[in-house]
């Protein structure tokens, strides 16, 4: 048994089960791949893909179990890797966040500049995703670190740090008759007709089980994943818009009015997470400290174990 084999057999998988692009990756031929998978598949004596003719469908049931195996050997090489090059003191390599579209696009941006200045030499890859895709692309080892909220702090095989916690705002064009209110309710809310994030993304399911439980129907007309795209609509007059404040500007939204409604729905905690028991590199490590600037580094330090 050979690592190129378990590594032919992990492309495969992460490639949709397509060959050439597995062997794209490996930098080898299709062929290759094909005679690799095939003397693994006779030294263990099971077959790890489903089949129909040539074309591979899928994991065998053994193979779903000899995946996970296969999956614990690829990261456990990645840490051997990282590990040589921090004591090298190799400051090169890839480093990949996955994260949403929010924390992308308004908390990541001046984060993202500090750390390229420092580590120019860093291949920086942002996936993004929803919570639910942030936290398996960190399972798989595809990225290491994810930020995201709620649900990425629910897997125990994840290590995360509670980064900060955020509510949300209503924008509406101006001279909308929600400025007049004092208090804005639910019911206030569910009379205009809503454009909001799709329930996958963040803190929507949090929202739905708000109005569930006084039960009131939201007249939601429209859903996105994109805080920019539901303000586009909601200026064109579809409907109100609720969003995670952070996505509101006042100068560039300036065709918006906003209303908080905090008081109408529980606070949401954002995290940034790693895979346990793998090791930080140093470039990691800043970067993380980047992101949770007011944690003390002793603190910091005793989160991560290093």
């Amino acid at each position: 048994m050979k690592l190129q084999q378990l590594r032919c057999v992990y492309q495969i998988v992460q490639n949709d089960f397509n060959i050439s692009k597995a062997a794209e990756v490996l930098h080898t031929s299709q062929p290759g791949v094909s005679k690799q998978i095939q003397l693994l598949e006779d030294e263990i004596g099971i077959k790890i893909f489903q089949r129909n003719g040539k074309r591979l469908t899928g994991l065998s049931d053994a193979g779903n179990d000899l995946f996970k195996s296969i999956s614990e050997i690829i990261r456990e090489v990645s840490n051997i890797k990282n590990i040589s090059n921090e004591y090298e003191k190799d400051d090169t390599g890839t480093f990949t966040i996955a994260t949403t579209h929010t924390q992308a696009r308004y908390k990541l941006p001046n984060i993202v500049e500090a750390f390229v200045k420092k580590y120019p030499k860093i291949n920086l890859n942002i996936h993004q995703g929803d919570p639910s895709q942030v936290t398996e692309q960190i399972l798989k080892g595809e990225a290491d670190v994810g930020i995201a909220t709620e649900s990425i702090g629910q897997n125990d095989k994840i290590l995360c740090i509670p980064c900060y916690s955020w509510n949300r705002v209503l924008v509406f064009p101006k001279n909308h008759s929600l400025m007049q209110i004092k208090e804005i309710t639910l019911e206030n809310i569910a009379s205009f007709p809503m454009i909001t994030y799709d329930y996958a993304f963040t803190g929507s399911t949090i929202v739905s089980k708000v109005f569930k439980e006084v039960n009131i129907k939201p007249n939601i007309m429209l859903t996105a994943i994109d805080a920019d795209v539901i303000k586009t609509y909601v200026e064109l007059g579809l409907g109100i818009g609720l969003i995670a404040e952070m996505a509101y500007d006042k100068y560039k939204d300036s065709n918006l009015d906003c209303r908080d409604v905090s008081h109408l729905f529980p606070t949401s905690t954002t995290f940034i997470g790693i895979r346990r028991e793998t090791f930080v590199r140093g470039f990691t490590y800043d970067f993380i400290k980047m992101f949770t600037p007011e944690i003390q580094e002793s603190e910091l330090r005793n989160f991560l174990k290093i």
